[in-house]
């Protein structure tokens, strides 16, 4: 394995730079590699294939060409920029492919991949979008699919052994990213929201062990500098689909505001629960991926079973982890913004902003296109946010 000559948030840099470029160094070394998209695919299962778990994103900086052949303009920016980078051979790299029922859109993006760029083995899960008993049971059934497919593919047989041993590396992750959070309670917070999103970014493209062996070290790294953020006037909470690039948080964090905290897909929201160790894996797997990671495309049932219950009450019950961020970050205002066309998120507005108007705070919401062009008029809104939160 080639030795790393640079650590922490240098190495993070490094990474982010060239994101395939590591995942190719594995697999020169006989390594395969399994792109997933979002969230909601099991990287436990691949990671006891001894495959490195590679997360695919879009790249807001690549002008679309290819793919409005395949998917139209109206539909999510972020899929339309990761099927173009596709379609010109930038995931060629990839042993197989991962896709889960994000939206109805993401289901037939998964279609169109398979389809168009024929990476070696792909597959679907797809997840049910309730919490009740039955869609739990029917989710353990998909993974039970899933797990057999990919033994079938890559020829290893998962033993209850290996993949807790898995659950358990990938618990450490999400444990260490929760103490990476821990450093932005201070106040000023002992790391950025656009540091913190490169190194979520660069932990999501290696094998899990290397992974926090990085988390490790920038830990230590920004508990000991002397050149972190400063104090400013305010702690903001960003809320939303998918930031895979730090241009957004780095143009809120240029003015009077530190990004203390976020409820998004490549930040704390995959990170914060850790998966249970249960006697058959796969029923720990199946509710921690259906129930514990709080994300529009899932609707969360009434926590009584109820059909029909105060409207207060149903948002505390879908929201009341954000209320805990806010209380534990000292978050002054929340920024909840979304692709264009993100249904799933743009549907959750109305009731975020009621939750949390009914702690006492303010919330702006803004919709961007998936282009660094798109930031600049965005910067008037979220400056007169911030001088009215002041």
């Amino acid at each position: 394995m080639e030795t790393q000559t640079t650590q922490g948030l240098a190495r993070v840099k490094e990474i982010c730079q060239d994101r395939p470029r590591r995942a190719m160094e594995l697999r020169d070394q006989g390594k395969k590699v399994m792109g997933y998209l979002c969230i909601y695919p099991v990287v436990e299962i691949m990671t006891a294939l001894d495959l490195v778990p590679y997360r695919i994103f879009g790249d807001m900086r690549e002008t679309v060409t290819k793919a409005d052949k395949y998917l139209p303009s109206v539909v999510c920016p972020f899929l339309r920029s990761l099927l173009d980078l596709g379609l010109k051979g930038k995931y060629d790299f990839l042993d197989g492919v991962t896709f889960a029922h994000t939206c109805d859109v993401g289901a037939q993006f998964a279609g169109n991949w398979k389809i168009n760029i024929r990476t070696p083995f792909s597959h679907f899960v797809d997840i049910p979008h309730t919490t009740h008993e039955g869609a739990r049971d029917y989710h353990k059934g998909l993974l039970m699919d899933y797990k057999k497919a990919m033994e079938s593919y890559f020829g290893i047989t998962i033993s209850s052994e290996r993949l807790k041993k898995a659950i358990e590396m990938h618990n450490q992750q999400r444990s260490l990213v929760r103490d990476l959070y821990d450093l932005k309670k201070p106040d000023p917070p002992l790391i950025s929201g656009a540091e913190t999103l490169q190194v979520l970014v660069a932990i999501m493209s290696l094998p899990v062990e290397e992974g926090n062996t990085l988390l490790m070290a920038v830990i230590e790294e920004v508990k000991d500098r002397k050149d972190g953020p400063v104090k400013k006037s305010s702690r903001l909470l960003v809320w939303g689909s998918i930031i895979d690039d730090p241009a957004l948080l780095e143009m809120i964090e240029s003015f009077d505001a530190n990004v203390v905290m976020d409820d998004t897909c490549v930040g704390s929201r995959a990170f914060f629960t850790d998966v249970a160790l249960t006697e058959d894996p796969l029923d720990g797997l199946a509710d921690h991926y259906l129930v514990d990671i709080k994300c529009p495309r899932t609707y969360q049932e009434s926590a009584h079973g109820e059909m029909k219950i105060d409207y207060m009450a149903d948002l505390r019950n879908r929201f009341d982890y954000l209320g805990d961020y806010v209380r534990d970050y000292k978050v002054d205002g929340v920024i909840l913004q979304a692709l264009r066309y993100c249904d799933a998120h743009g549907y959750e507005v109305p009731g975020i902003k009621d939750y949390l108007e009914s702690l006492g705070l303010q919330s702006i919401y803004i919709e961007h296109n998936y282009t660094e062009a798109a930031f600049g008029p965005l910067r008037t809104r979220v400056q007169g946010f911030l001088e009215i939160i002041d």
